[in-house]
């Protein structure tokens, strides 16, 4: 790697009238960032870029040099400054942690607005509902692909394929009832049935087969591992239905 002093980059990155790369101005931000004196050249119609393509041996751009080392592309330059590259493939809990921290601020704020305070049994109650209908949501983007996932290891869908394809729109259903707190003869008994069911689904699937299967809580094209953050989901919603239940029954 070049000293601080000698830091020039060349980078050829596509700007065309319809079309700017993205990695090519992602390539920009990190030279810049890192210190370096870049010669940013734009690939401007197709034709040149093929012909760049064919001169240098690549198939992709953008492409970086710096001094006379071709660096390569997007992820090549992160490798050579030393930044970790993300594989598309790797397992990840980033999406359900994600999910769950926009819950909880999401239900803290709304205590806020209507209690003035963010700390209220409510904002627990919220945070729970709005879990369920983010979870829902990301479902419903491709159901078809959830319902392929969840029938690897849900017993009921097993039995009944259908139960794949009406899962989402009932965990959405409980958690719109539960956030509205009206409809509790329906609310809780479908929170309970549904998520008692994937409780032990994947609880067996996990613990007791010890298989390897992606979840399908946050959608059929997650990489989110099948195992104790899938099983809080369904804890979740089991809690909240006795939670729901007790208040009913107490009359609160």
């Amino acid at each position: 790697m070049p000293s601080a002093s000698n830091k020039r980059a060349i980078l050829y990155r596509m700007v065309m009238g319809s079309h700017v790369c993205p990695w090519g101005l992602r390539a920009l931000h990190l030279l810049k960032r890192h210190g370096y004196s870049v010669d940013d050249r734009h690939l401007t119609t197709r034709e040149e870029t093929d012909a760049f393509k064919a001169r240098h041996g690549v198939a992709t751009t953008p492409q970086v040099f710096v001094g006379e080392q071709r660096i390569g592309g997007h992820d090549d330059l992160r490798r050579y400054l030393g930044l970790k590259v993300r594989d598309p493939k790797a397992r990840t809990y980033r999406p359900v942690i994600a999910l769950f921290a926009i819950a909880a601020l999401m239900a803290l704020a709304t205590s806020q607005a209507v209690y003035a305070t963010p700390a209220t049994l409510r904002a627990c109650e919220w945070f729970v509902s709005y879990s369920m209908c983010l979870l829902a949501m990301l479902k419903l983007r491709d159901v078809s692909g959830f319902a392929t996932m969840f029938l690897g290891y849900d017993l009921l869908a097993r039995r009944w394929a259908p139960y794949a394809t009406l899962y989402p729109f009932a965990e959405a259903a409980a958690g719109l009832l539960m956030t509205a707190n009206v409809l509790t003869w329906l609310s809780v008994p479908l929170a309970l049935f549904i998520g008692g069911i994937g409780a032990v689904s994947v609880f067996k699937a996990v613990y007791v087969d010890r298989r390897d299967l992606k979840c399908a809580c946050v959608g059929g094209d997650s990489n989110v591992p099948l195992g104790f953050v899938s099983l809080t989901e369904n804890l979740m919603m089991i809690a909240m239905g006795l939670w729901m239940l007790t208040r009913m029954l107490l009359g609160a």
